[in-house]
């Protein structure tokens, strides 16, 4: 196996991506992050941003800043989402200030525009700030319907395959992953990973796997289940519970 070599000019620069996404969460909402006096020249500045540090591509700039209404529009409903889900939570600014799911699904949608215009590393970059943060690893290709709930979040993956609906609900430790990637590289193009229907919650510890995998509309995965079979619509599946002894202390 040979390395290409690169030029400098070729390895996107870290700094400046953060500073962009930085930007663009100002952008998108404003006042919430850092003082916003100017919006019209942050709108420029972001542009400046995109246009230098991740592509110079004009039609991939419109089509990624014509894309933000859309994302502000779901991340209003995943906020809304996050506020109604958690007893909690005490208002609809508390989540986009301190929730570490709704960072994290900030930033994947952010990343998500530019996977889909083939800027896949860069997206991936973008994703990896989440994930060093959160711990939650959601990779950029995924696509994740609107009103999505991350609760506490830690250890969770989701796979780039992966389809979820609209008012998903997951909790920590959860895996949305693929069976095998015995074949590596073989498996590029191909579905790896799980599909999840509308209005499903999964508790934590919860592994779903497998790109023929299906959850059903209104189902319910509960804690530390294993699933490699699809399962319908209007389910509970469950752990057996556990025999529990009582030992008399003498």
């Amino acid at each position: 196996m040979e390395l290409k070599s690169v030029s400098f000019k070729d390895i996107p620069n870290k700094e400046k991506i953060k500073e962009f996404v930085s930007l663009v969460k100002d952008f998108l909402f404003p006042n919430y992050y850092h003082e916003v006096s100017n919006l019209e020249l942050l709108e420029k500045t972001c542009h400046f941003y995109f246009h230098n540090y991740i592509s110079e591509d004009k039609d991939k700039e419109e089509e990624f800043f014509n894309s933000l209404c859309n994302v502000y529009l779901s991340l209003l409903c995943d906020i809304q989402m996050t506020y109604d889900s958690d007893p909690a939570c005490t208002s609809l600014e508390e989540p986009l200030i301190s929730y570490p799911g709704i960072y994290a699904i900030i930033i994947y949608r952010i990343a998500h525009i530019l996977y889909r215009l083939d800027l896949k590393v860069i997206a991936r970059l973008i994703s990896e700030m989440a994930h060093s943060q959160t711990g939650i690893d959601i990779h950029p290709g995924a696509t994740i319907g609107n009103y999505f709930f991350i609760d506490h979040g830690t250890g969770i993956v989701i796979g780039e395959t992966t389809i979820i609906g609209h008012h998903v609900k997951i909790y920590q430790g959860v895996t949305l992953g693929a069976l095998s990637l015995g074949r590596g590289q073989g498996l590029k193009g191909i579905k790896r990973h799980p599909t999840i229907g509308n209005h499903v919650t999964i508790y934590s510890g919860a592994s779903i796997l497998g790109g023929e995998t299906s959850i059903g509309d209104n189902t319910i995965i509960g804690s530390n289940v294993f699933i490699t079979k699809s399962i319908g619509e209007n389910k509970k599946v469950i752990n057996k519970e556990a025999e529990v002894i009582l030992i008399d202390k003498n």
